[in-house]
């Protein structure tokens, strides 16, 4: 039984909710299903897959692959744009070269909405990750119709035979899955399945203190066969240059290029790394 005693828990009672509100449309949103953009060989492609823990000289040689986030809100910083266009973010985003695009859906935590995807994905080309908190194969459904092509699962949020089942309907519907950890509990029960996308996320969930030293730590159990995203408190340059020299092959951005007076100067300075 999963019990978390923190905001985690509040989350997933208002999620289960929704999604049996959903569950009625399911059979509909099964035929809908449409052939997706591989998300994971476009991160591989710019870097990922390219890490090796015991040739140190090898950090650095290869791009930073960016996947930029479109995020309005969260529980932790509150509104970060109170002026929010999403399109018009996603489209800067590819324009100033952002390798994929993350887009918040959830409504009542982050502001965001499942409407956002399907907007976004009429305007841009490059690969889009649905991010929410996923519990049910009705919401994988969804991400498919709405444009996604790639989505978000949390391992602290499921239990282990739930993991595996999401992880399998997403690989049906043709969709890349993001495996989201925070320790090294959850880091072991995300090895044991086929992961081939691994996300640190470096804010703790229980007091969402942010600790970027979690990518050090949990980058050393994930091997080159793996892709490695680090997640939350990549504020700036030197921020992502540390996960980069700790073996992260890409990086999920959302609140600093979203507060970004200049966000193409960002964006460069995070490719060249």
């Amino acid at each position: 039984m999963r019990h978390f005693g923190n905001k985690l828990d509040e989350i997933l009672a208002d999620k289960q909710k929704e999604v049996e509100a959903l569950l009625p449309q399911l059979d509909e949103l099964k035929a809908q299903a449409r052939e997706r953009q591989d998300f994971r060989s476009l991160l591989t492609a710019l870097g990922g897959g390219m890490r090796d823990h015991e040739i140190d000289e090898g950090y650095g040689i290869y791009p930073m692959s960016v996947i930029a986030e479109v995020k309005k809100a969260s529980p932790s910083a509150g509104t970060i744009s109170e002026n929010f266009d999403p399109i018009k973010i996603a489209v800067e985003y590819e324009e100033i070269g952002a390798d994929a695009i993350s887009v918040l859906t959830d409504k009542k935590y982050f502001q965001g909405d499942l409407s956002y995807l399907s907007q976004i994905r009429e305007n841009v080309s490059i690969p889009l990750l649905r991010k929410d908190f996923m519990i049910h194969e009705a919401q994988i459904y969804e991400a498919v119709v709405a444009g996604g092509d790639a989505i978000l699962l949390i391992v602290a949020a499921l239990e282990q035979d739930e993991l595996v089942h999401l992880m399998d309907v997403a690989q049906e519907c043709q969709l890349d899955v993001l495996v989201e950890v925070h320790n090294l509990e959850e880091m072991d029960r995300a090895l044991e399945t086929d992961a081939k996308i691994i996300g640190v996320n470096n804010r703790n969930l229980r007091t969402f203190e942010v600790a970027l030293e979690t990518t050090e730590l949990l980058s050393q159990e994930v091997g080159s066969d793996c892709v490695l995203v680090s997640e939350s408190g990549i504020k700036t340059v030197e921020d992502a240059a540390k996960v980069k020299m700790w073996g992260a092959d890409a990086v999920l951005v959302g609140e600093a290029l979203m507060r970004a007076d200049d966000k193409l100067a960002m964006m460069e300075k995070l490719k060249v790394l």
